[in-house]
Formats: structure tokens, C-alpha cells, sequence
């Protein structure tokens, strides 16, 4: 349709687009990829750059390093593997169900578009920031379960935004830990350091701090309600790029919060990572043990 020169060069920026999580396209009038949610190939090539991208440098020197045998990985790259391929699966099967019968989705559409625009639609949450189903006709189900995709993003020394996979893993071990009675996080038979589980707690808890007050903050000054506007603020946070089309609504101030957002998402978490990431200097002096009540 664009011939050779201008093909090859959209698809180059696309697949640098893609693989580097930015979400940007030249298709324009706003519609992302939805004209291409037919095609196999587009879709397939996306979403593979798109999740490869995600994984992070490090997983993806440690696999082709080690692809023979998987049980040699290190640890990081086997949870950043297993929650990804969790994330994906998971998604997939709910939006489909979710959005199964819905007339401005999946409903009329051929089941094999419906397989690709949903494989796609819970893949780019990754921090992707394309789409091939219109993200202002989805359930509110749906937008619901794409912000907690969006919040969890991308993994470690990736290109995506996010408290990155890795993060959201490290707490889910330590609270299966916790349910079953044990006093040491264990993956793989590996004790996770409980700095690192501070850690992750840590960036969890700001990162869910700032989005509420944000979140709060927009939805007095703007005239829009709750969920679009949580939305485009864990889309910002997340640096994803998806929207439901109310951020050329927002006034000067609004826009420039979620400019913050984007800012913050992008080099907050990573910023705290690294203030946090030297391992803990022992202390001659220990205080005495408290107890508190929780739960």
C-alpha cells in the first residue's frame, strides 16, 4: 500500500517503536494499529518485539547464553520469565471472556481476529502503548484489569516503565511464604534476601501512594470521572502510552501532572531502585525488638 522505500521505513519505526516499548506510530488520527488487528503478521511481529523488549537486557543476554539448558538461568531471568508468561496467559483469557460479547470489541468480529486483537490487547499493556481494539470501548472490567497490567509493566533493565515483574514477584513469593507459615521467602530453592523483599515492598507502596494522590488531585480539578482518570495516570505512570481519550480534554495543570507522572514513572522506581540497591551495611548496635499488631 506504501510502497518499498516507504514501507521499509515504517516498518523500521515501528519495530524500534515496538521493541523499545514507546508506543509511537505513524499511522496517525489516533488509531494506532487498529487497521492492522487482521493481520497475523503484524500482530505476531509486534507483540514479539513488544515482550522482548520487556524482559530486559539482562534475561535476554542469560537465555541466549544459556537456551540449551533452561535450569541454568540465574534466578532473576526464571521469575521474570514465569511472572511474564503468568501476566500473558492470565490476560489473555480474561479479556477474552471479558470482552467477548461486547459490539465494540470482540463481538463482531472473525474468531481469528478475536484470538489476535486479544493476544495483542494483553500484551501491549506491557508498557507498549499500541492497540488494535479501540481502549474507549472496552468494558470497565477490562480498563480495570489493563491498569493493573500497566502498573506492573515491564521487567528490570528493560525498556518498559512499571514497578517492573520482578518486583511484583518478589512480593507474591513472600506472601505465599507468609500464608504458609515460613520465615524465608524460597524460589527455586534460592532464600530471597529480605532487603530485597523491603525493597520491592517499598516501590510498590510509593509508587500506589503517588498514583492515588495524582488520581485524587485530577479528579477535582478535572470534569471527567474516576476510572478514565485513573487510567491515564497509571498509563503515564506505567510510561505504557494507552489512553481512553480524555488527555486533550485536561486543563494546562492537568497535563502537566500527568507529564509528571511520566517523568516519575520513568526514573522514579529506578531511582529508588538504585538508592536502595547496595546491599545493607551490618550495625554494630541493634535496637530491641517490638511488636506490633497487623491484619
Amino acid at each position: 500500500d506504501m510502497g518499498w522505500i516507504r514501507g521499509i521505513y515504517y516498518g523500521v519505526f515501528h519495530a524500534v517503536s515496538a521493541f523499545c516499548n514507546a508506543g509511537f506510530d505513524l499511522i496517525g488520527n489516533f488509531s494506532s494499529l487498529t487497521a492492522y488487528r487482521g493481520d497475523p503478521v503484524v500482530n505476531l511481529v509486534i507483540m514479539a518485539l513488544i515482550i522482548s523488549g520487556g524482559l530486559g537486557f539482562t534475561v535476554i543476554r542469560d537465555f541466549v547464553t544459556n537456551w540449551r539448558k533452561a535450569g541454568r538461568l540465574e534466578l532473576h531471568s526464571k521469575l521474570v520469565l514465569i511472572i511474564t508468561a503468568l501476566l500473558l496467559v492470565s490476560a489473555f483469557l480474561a479479556i477474552f471472556v471479558l470482552e467477548f460479547s461486547n459490539p465494540q470489541t470482540l463481538a463482531d468480529i472473525p474468531w481469528g481476529e478475536k484470538v489476535l486483537a486479544t493476544a495483542f490487547t494483553a500484551t501491549t499493556p506491557r508498557t507498549a502503548g499500541f492497540n488494535t481494539l479501540p481502549i474507549d470501548g472496552l468494558r470497565q472490567s477490562t480498563l480495570f484489569l489493563i491498569i493493573i497490567l500497566m502498573f506492573i509493566g515491564a521487567s528490570p533493565a528493560s525498556t518498559g516503565g512499571g514497578i517492573k515483574t520482578a518486583t511484583f514477584g518478589v512480593i507474591l513469593v513472600a506472601v505465599h511464604s507468609i500464608i504458609r507459615g515460613e520465615s524465608d521467602a524460597v524460589l527455586f530453592k534460592r532464600r530471597l534476601p529480605q532487603y530485597i523483599i523491603h525493597k520491592a515492598l517499598a516501590i510498590i507502596i510509593i509508587s500506589i501512594g503517588l498514583i492515588a494522590f495524582v488520581t485524587l488531585i485530577l479528579c477535582i480539578t478535572e470534569p471527567f470521572d474516576f476510572m478514565p482518570v485513573l487510567f491515564e495516570v497509571v498509563s503515564a505512570f506505567g510510561t505504557v502510552g494507552l489512553s481512553v481519550g480524555i488527555t486533550p480534554g485536561l486543563s494546562a495543570w492537568g497535563k502537566l501532572l500527568i507529564i509528571f507522572m511520566m517523568f516519575v514513572g520513568r526514573v522514579g522506581p529506578v531511582t529508588l531502585t538504585l538508592a536502595f540497591g547496595q546491599r545493607l551495611k551490618p550495625v554494630n548496635i541493634r535496637y530491641p525488638e517490638g511488636r506490633v499488631m497487623v491484619g
